[in-house]
């Protein structure tokens, strides 16, 4: 369960910049940007190398958080923020793409190594711990013997942004009911639900 005697930091990772905005590495910033809309957030700052906009949500207050950068140093403002709000790492969330999961499944989890995620390999080594809740959210692998560095900087086309912005919907939902009812609840309820339509 996350504490509710200290905020809940919900980071978002991808890459800052106009050019990144909508491609499929950046959906974990996508994510924020959606909860920032549901919750009426205001207030941006830059923190720890990261945009930061407080929240509120049932009485719990939120910090919502894209590390500015670069993917693959995102877990300095992981490791800022989370010293200096005091957090504990049940109280950290960190979203991001994954190549290993089906085009919008959503898959929550208690910890585990990197899977060959940068800013994930990133936050590991700056909290020095693998024990800290992820939201992964599924992109599926690159198309025949296309580079998967390559792929992830594709924007999504315009028949998958659909079905992207119902993903996000879905992951603002277990974000929040992590918050609230902490991880396994959100695991049981989330995980291995219906991918849209590709």
């Amino acid at each position: 369960m996350t504490d509710p005697n200290f905020p809940c930091l919900l980071v978002g990772l991808g890459n800052p910049g106009r050019e990144y905005a909508q491609t499929r590495h950046n959906i974990g910033f996508m994510l924020i940007d959606r909860l920032t809309v549901r919750l009426n957030a205001r207030g941006m700052k830059v923190q720890a190398k990261a945009i930061v906009i407080t929240a509120a949500y049932e009485g719990r207050k939120l910090i919502l958080a894209k590390p500015q950068t670069y993917m693959n140093l995102s877990g300095q403002s992981v490791q800022g923020l989370a010293r200096f709000y005091k957090l504990p790492l049940s109280n950290i969330l960190v979203a991001h793409d994954d190549l290993d999961l089906p085009f919008c499944t959503l898959r929550m989890r208690p910890g585990g190594g990197a899977g060959g995620q940068k800013g994930i390999k990133s936050t590991i080594e700056q909290l020095g711990t693998p024990e800290f809740a992820r939201l992964r959210l599924g992109i599926d692998r690159p198309p025949g013997r296309m580079d998967a560095a390559a792929y992830v900087l594709q924007e999504f086309t315009q028949k998958e942004t659909i079905a992207v912005s119902e993903t996000l919907d879905r992951a603002a939902d277990a974000a929040l009911l992590w918050v609230m009812e902490g991880l396994e609840a959100a695991m049981n309820r989330f995980n291995g639900a219906l991918p849209a339509e590709k």
